[in-house]
């Protein structure tokens, strides 16, 4: 999978590209990020991509002409299977949208500034619109480091253990169930008897039991969503 993304703010995002498991996937050569300053397409010397918003108002816009210009340019290289733009008020990230971006090819994440992008560039050159929860940020690229990690962990051989991702929370439209390590006891604060008897079939329907208790109390709404569509 090849992820590029279009920023104001290039150095803002690297960081999260070059640590833990997204580096190790990039060095395996599982994927690849590349970034790519707005600026650098900007209509004059002076590096200018946004301008004051058409019958007035507060906050600055950024320009068609850049983003024109970059997303003309990676387009010239290769075939892109989406182009999203990360925007609080879009469709809400979820698990179900991270493992269908996850198959694809090459994609184009465009991040958001100040008071967004003019409307023509999301009426003409944007595939998928995705926000990363009701809130705003000064930028979008802490939104899309969120989401390029969530699609590429999925990618196979990115993880060690390929049947982790499929447990995560989500995955099934129920929260994870609680998890335990050694040592058994630990200031008489005990792990379940259930997780070291070795029964692996109670164990599964212990995990499935506390996972719909959990998703009960923290997140019912997942759990309405799962009846509404059977």
């Amino acid at each position: 999978m090849r992820i590029d993304i279009i920023t104001v703010s290039p150095e803002l995002i690297k960081s999260p590209f070059e640590h833990s498991i997204i580096k190790r996937s990039i060095d395996k050569g599982l994927v690849e990020v590349h970034f790519h300053d707005l600026r650098k397409y900007a209509i004059n010397k002076y590096g200018k991509i946004d301008d004051a918003q058409f019958g007035g108002g507060a906050g600055m816009v950024l320009m068609i002409e850049p983003i024109d210009k970059c997303i003309s340019n990676l387009l010239e290289q290769r075939t892109y299977d989406e182009i999203i733009y990360m925007t609080p008020d879009a469709k809400t990230l979820d698990q179900q949208m991270a493992n269908k971006l996850s198959s694809a090819k090459n994609i184009i994440i465009l991040t958001g500034h100040y008071k967004g992008v003019d409307q023509r560039v999301r009426d003409n050159y944007i595939t998928k619109e995705i926000s990363i929860g009701d809130y705003v940020l000064s930028g979008g690229e802490l939104a899309a480091a969120v989401l390029s990690d969530a699609i590429i962990r999925l990618i196979p051989g990115v993880l060690g253990d390929e049947t982790s991702a499929l447990t995560d929370s989500f995955q099934d439209d129920l929260l994870a169930p609680p998890v335990y390590t050694r040592p058994a006891v630990y200031k008489n604060m005990k792990v379940p008897e259930i997780l070291l008897s070795g029964n692996f079939p109670k164990i599964e329907q212990w995990r499935l039991d506390e996972a719909i208790k959990r998703t009960t109390s923290i997140r019912p709404d997942l759990l309405r969503n799962e009846e509404n569509q059977s």
